[in-house]
């Protein structure tokens, strides 16, 4: 199962890949533009690919994408648009992958969880990301 949530202006603001998807092949689910690629592989044994090295290519990142990976536990995701206003909850579980791509998110632990981040560097402390109350009230 791969769910996408979007705000009221057809924005992506996160894409959940479930524990159990499965599909054969390559399959991405960002679009190219993004800077942060999400996507999922699944090949027969004897399938190759070739070694290959990543060109240096200069990027400039406007805004900061995190994937995040659940090891273990459960943790409900709050989403919010770039406003700041609520559109919804989801629950992640054991095995699960969240792309939040834009807007804003909080985190819930519904049991002891563990968790495995990635997002682009270097990171700029205070300047990366503004706090807010729930409410959007700050």
């Amino acid at each position: 199962m791969s769910e996408k949530f979007y705000d009221e202006n057809d924005e992506l603001i996160a894409l959940v890949i479930g524990s159990r998807y499965e599909k054969d092949g390559v399959e991405f689910f960002t679009p190219g533009s993004f800077s942060q690629q999400l996507g999922y592989m699944h090949h027969q044994k004897g399938k190759v690919i070739p070694p290959h090295i990543h060109n240096r290519v200069d990027r400039e990142i406007r805004l900061t994408q995190e994937v995040l990976f659940v090891r273990k536990g459960r943790v409900k995701v709050d989403l919010y648009d770039t406003k700041r206003t609520f559109i919804t909850s989801t629950v992640l579980e054991a095995g699960d992958v969240i792309l939040l791509a834009s807007g804003g998110h909080g985190f819930t632990m519904l049991e002891p969880t563990e968790m495995i981040e990635v997002k682009q560097g270097p990171y700029l402390g205070d300047r990366d990301k503004t706090l807010f109350s729930p409410s959007g009230d700050d």
